[in-house]
């Protein structure tokens, strides 16, 4: 399906037309959604943990990099047009989705975001991670593809203030897309968009899997 030592090495991987056969089903997800938005999360979605069961081919690539165990924990929808055509700078994803409050050592700060409860993990349980974006439509280099810093995932946790050095000094990876292809990343590696210069709609469909359990009564929220 892909190779994990390419996995390994730069943090991302493309899968072309993986999702293809489940094109429709996505969309059907998204259907109803608030169009045109800058990242809406998704839980308890209908039609939603199916297609990202380990049944399907999005599922069996989570397990592939992860292990058997790999399950979704958070999913989001972003719809960017040329209305709503937005850029978002380096960073890496540090927060994950939990089902209840527990005071737990190494998880802090706590948000609340679109009323879903989030909280900064270990290191070590975002290094256990990988993120897949499900491409509902084509995104040339014009339409704000993702952009990847090489190999930063192995870095861990990033302090902000030496993002730029670190971006300055790291091949970067442009995941141009087709419609049905999925880009399968490390969900530490350092990632930014730029706006569209000629943008068209790019609704991407995005998933985070995780295999480790996490303590102290703690549970993923899931999809």
């Amino acid at each position: 399906m892909f190779n994990l030592e390419e996995l390994s090495l730069t943090g991302a991987v493309r899968l072309p037309q993986l999702a293809s056969p489940l094109l429709s089903a996505a969309e059907a997800v998204v259907r109803d959604l608030p169009a045109e938005r800058a990242g809406l999360r998704l839980n308890g979605q209908p039609g939603l943990r199916p297609l990202l069961d380990r049944a399907n081919a999005i599922g069996r690539a989570a397990c592939r990099a992860l292990g058997p165990d790999a399950q979704p924990v958070r999913a989001l929808f972003f719809d960017k047009s040329e209305r709503n055509n937005w850029a978002l700078g380096w960073h890496q994803d540090r927060t994950i989705c939990v089902e209840e409050r527990i005071e737990t050592p190494g998880f802090g700060p706590w948000t609340n975001k679109q009323g879903m409860l989030h909280v900064a993990p270990p290191e070590s349980i975002l290094q256990g991670m990988v993120t897949l974006r499900i491409h509902l439509d084509a995104v040339p280099g014009t339409n704000a593809p993702l952009l990847v810093a090489s190999g930063s995932h192995r870095l861990g946790r990033i302090p902000e203030p030496q993002v730029p050095a670190i971006v300055k000094q790291s091949k970067i990876l442009t995941c141009l897309a087709e419609r049905g292809d999925v880009w399968l990343y490390s969900t530490l590696v350092l990632h930014a968009s730029d706006a569209a210069s000629q943008p068209t709609r790019r609704r991407v469909l995005q998933v985070d899997y995780a295999a480790l359990a996490l303590p102290n009564g703690l549970e993923w929220a899931g999809v």
